[in-house]
């Protein structure tokens, strides 16, 4: 896979014909971000901070020219960052999909962090093991599922849109792992903030370019920089 700096560049206005470039972006923040809460699959709202981080971004997306399609996980966090982007990038329509969930966390969603592994030790093992088939009880992901879910997704999006400049709106676990698949000798960041953007250059073949890596320069100068707990794989 190809290496490309993982800060900020220049925004380019052109892009090749033989890729397509994605803007992907965590979600905004959410209470059970701020309580330490896992959520994984669980249905959260954003809360009023990650609603003015998505005006935020959205005025940021809306400078970006050729924008062809915004497709966003179906969570409620997700969708409503998605759609406040949409409606300032000249009112496209949100395509769902459930491959861009976030991991399901299993019997630990729901649970603070810091109580879960005396509540459901079990569970809270299974989340920190470093064996990549290992899944959580109680229905949750291991990594090599959610690995293939999530790679698998965003390869069919680009696939679709080739030559065209799109937008994706998911979750933090999810971009830590499209990260690996773009850097497989590179540890992902620890943690990926709320509407942070992180642009990949897809084409037809699985040969990934990262070209922006965690800028979230919209949110600078402002209350609402510092997010929450989560935006890694072990969090949800």
């Amino acid at each position: 896979m190809a290496e490309s700096p993982s800060t900020p560049e220049s925004n380019a206005t052109s892009f090749g014909s033989d890729y397509a470039e994605i803007i992907i972006l965590r979600h905004g923040e959410t209470l059970w971000n701020v309580d330490g809460r896992i959520q994984g699959h669980v249905d959260v709202e954003l809360n009023e901070a990650g609603r003015q981080q998505a005006a935020l971004v959205a005025n940021r997306l809306s400078r970006e020219p050729n924008i062809s399609a915004i497709y966003s996980s179906d969570l409620k966090r997700a969708l409503e960052t998605a759609e406040t982007i949409a409606a300032r990038c000249g009112g496209l329509q949100v395509i769902k999909d459930t491959d861009l969930r976030e991991r399901h966390l299993g019997d630990l969603q729901g649970l603070v962090f810091s109580e879960a592994a005396k509540i459901n030790p079990e569970a809270f093992r299974a989340l920190l093991s470093h064996k990549t088939s290992q899944d959580i009880p109680g229905g949750g992901e291991s990594l090599d599922q959610l690995y293939q879910r999530c790679t698998s997704c965003l390869q069919r999006i680009a696939r679709k849109h080739i030559g065209e400049r799109v937008i994706v709106v998911t979750h933090g676990g999810v971009i830590s792992t499209l990260y690996e698949n773009a850097r497989p000798n590179n540890k992902a960041p620890r943690k990926v903030l709320n509407t942070s953007i992180h642009i990949f250059l897809i084409p037809d073949e699985k040969n990934w370019t990262i070209k922006t890596w965690g800028d979230v320069s919209h949110l600078n100068q402002t209350e609402y920089l510092e997010s929450g707990f989560g935006g890694d794989r072990i969090s949800g």
